[in-house]
């Protein structure tokens, strides 16, 4: 088969398009995929750098979103059926701990992600396990499949299940156009919430108001959260959505109204930001920290989409061959929604 993959880390130089040994079926559990689609997502680059900690084997395929069909199916298998079209659920768990038998895998300190600890969906062909296999949306594109697993369950777990967003909140999302802050501001919407983004880039928040958001802050130009307690009469915002960290941590508990929420599943911009403790008991503040989310919150985030017919915002479509240039594209932060590569085209 054809993959993308690096053998030694390092820059987007290190990408190879090469022949690579498909995946075999060896479990009764497992399903193999013939991909069509794979969204690209920040840990991809971070694993390329190989900044991330953890140990990969290489040569190593990268990608945790993908969406294809099945064409082998393990025979211990119910779920999927041979020739389904599939999104897919990235996350494996050591299936004997507290937290997998608990339907959350995505804490297992044996944590397996496609794409990190498994080789991922920048190829024509991936394996996982059955239960990780799930309908696509109807009318989605395979594109389309592959740009929302990871970062809409993400946000569905920040949003509705820790933070507990409710019709009518302010919702500040900093950071507007990467695919988790993309999702954010069409979940907030759909909820009923009022939402104020973030960016270094008056394009981009024009483009965040085409799809609903209810007011931009430029930060180069302005203290945002000067801006977002100016916009809310002074009280402040009810959830902040900061996967960005550093300097801006602090002006993110500043934006927080009493008894507000911060969500975060990131520190693009550092992780060791200044807190004042303070500021968090005397205003009631939560703060929630999160990555991925359960198998049932996947199956929300599915009935969430067909029921709302929200698609996730697509960037830029790339063969596969050109993955090189689409990780550039997204560590340039050019990208408003996701980078998607189309493969077997």
């Amino acid at each position: 088969m054809k993959a993308v993959r690096f053998h030694e880390h390092g820059g987007v130089d290190k990408l190879r398009y090469e022949d690579a040994e498909p995946p075999k079926l060896t479990s009764p559990t497992d399903v193999i995929v013939e991909l069509k689609a794979a969204a690209l997502n920040h840990i991809d680059i971070w694993t390329r750098r190989g900044i991330t900690g953890m140990e990969v084997e290489l040569p190593h395929i990268l990608g945790g979103d993908g969406a294809g069909i099945a064409v082998e199916v393990g025979a211990q298998v119910n779920n999927v059926k041979k020739g389904d079209a599939v999104c897919l659920y990235p996350a494996s768990g050591c299936g004997a701990c507290e937290f997998c038998l608990t339907d959350r895998d995505f804490m297992c300190i044996q944590l397996r992600v496609l794409g990190e600890r498994l080789k991922g969906t920048y190829a024509e062909y991936v394996k996982l396990p059955g239960q990780n296999c799930l309908p696509i949306p109807p009318g989605f594109s395979f594109e389309e499949a592959a740009a929302f697993p990871l970062v809409f369950i993400t946000v569905w777990r920040m949003l509705i299940t820790n933070a507990n967003l409710r019709p009518g909140e302010q919702v500040l999302v900093l950071g507007i156009g990467g695919g988790v802050a993309t999702a954010a501001l069409q979940v907030a919407k759909q909820i009923g919430a009022h939402v104020i983004v973030t960016s270094s880039s008056d394009e981009k928040l024009e483009m965040a108001k085409n799809w609903g958001a209810d007011h931009g802050i430029n930060y180069r130009k302005s203290d945002f959260a000067k801006e977002a307690r100016a916009l809310t009469g002074k009280r402040g915002v009810d959830v902040v959505v900061d996967c960005v960290g550093g300097e801006g941590w602090v002006k993110s508990l500043a934006a927080l109204a009493k008894g507000g929420r911060l969500v975060t599943c990131g520190a693009t911009a550092g992780a060791s930001p200044q807190t004042d403790i303070r500021r968090i008991f005397w205003n009631h503040l939560s703060i929630f920290g999160s990555t991925l989310g359960s198998r049932e919150e996947f199956r929300q985030v599915l009935s969430f989409l067909r029921n709302s017919q929200i698609r996730p915002i697509i960037d830029q479509l790339f063969p596969l061959k050109e993955a090189a240039a689409a990780q550039q594209r997204l560590e340039r932060g050019e990208q408003f929604g996701k980078v998607v590569l189309q493969i077997g085209e």
